[in-house]
């Protein structure tokens, strides 16, 4: 972790650990506008703001809580047709 002017930064290894995914989808995020990186001087590392890549996560839990609620478990046929 790295601190600029008093905000947190985590590198892409990092990132990707916090948010439990590869670190070829967290830059899909970036290209995806989902996610924004930030450049380290004039290295081409990248940077994450901590703040942001905590943001994403409770916006993922939030769909994901919600999208186990929205869809409805269907029965089986058998379990609402009576045998003839």
């Amino acid at each position: 972790m790295i601190e600029l002017n008093g905000e947190h930064y985590l590198d892409g290894q990092e990132a990707s650990t916090l948010l439990g995914v590869k670190i070829s989808t967290l830059y899909t995020y970036v290209s995806r506008g989902i996610l924004k990186s930030y450049r380290q001087g004039i290295k081409r590392q990248r940077l994450y703001k901590q703040v942001e890549l905590e943001a994403l996560l409770r916006l993922r839990e939030s769909d994901d809580s919600s999208s186990q609620n929205a869809i409805p478990e269907i029965p089986y046929a058998s379990d609402w047709v009576s045998d003839i």
